[in-house]
């Protein structure tokens, strides 16, 4: 819900089509406009990130996109899934990487439980891609997952 705050106009966000099924919440992200794809099947996943990248083009529509493709609890990111960069490549659009602090200080995974803390959030400046090609999504998706790790270590007060 914090994420609606901080939402830009127009843009909605891609999750895993097992978020529609969870509960309340999946209710509340399929009426907010969630774009679900199938990571399971990659044509599926493929076919709804071209249609994706159609409508950003011809809609002007923004896409928040969670680039480690699942929960992590680690205080460290996890290996970047490609589809959110190829996706930028293929709309020809800026990855504008924002950051949240860990939350491993007053997270529980094992209880699921949250207690008080406070999360620092930073957007990190534009990141090109006109001009790219599907050829550079390993390298622009290296140099995000590197900018991203360092500011995350960074706001977390962990040293990298």
């Amino acid at each position: 819900l914090g994420l609606m705050e901080v939402l830009p106009d127009d843009c909605v966000q891609v999750g895993k089509k097992e978020l529609m099924y969870a509960g309340t919440v999946g209710l509340i992200i399929y009426l907010g406009g969630v774009i679900f794809i199938n990571r399971k099947s990659t044509s599926s996943a493929k076919m709804v990130m071209a249609e994706v990248a159609k409508t950003m083009a011809t809609d002007n529509v923004k896409v928040w996109v969670y680039p480690e493709g699942t929960r992590n609890c680690t205080g460290d990111l996890l290996p970047f899934k490609k589809g959110a960069f190829h996706l930028a490549v293929q709309a020809q659009v800026p990855v504008i990487p924002v950051v949240y602090s860990s939350f491993t200080t007053f997270y529980n995974p094992k209880k699921n439980l949250f207690t008080s803390g406070k999360i620092k959030v930073e957007v990190l400046p534009p990141i090109e891609t006109k001009g790219l090609t599907s050829d550079d999504v390993s390298d622009l998706t290296d140099r995000c997952f590197r900018t991203m790790r360092e500011t995350l270590f960074r706001l977390s007060g962990r040293p990298s």
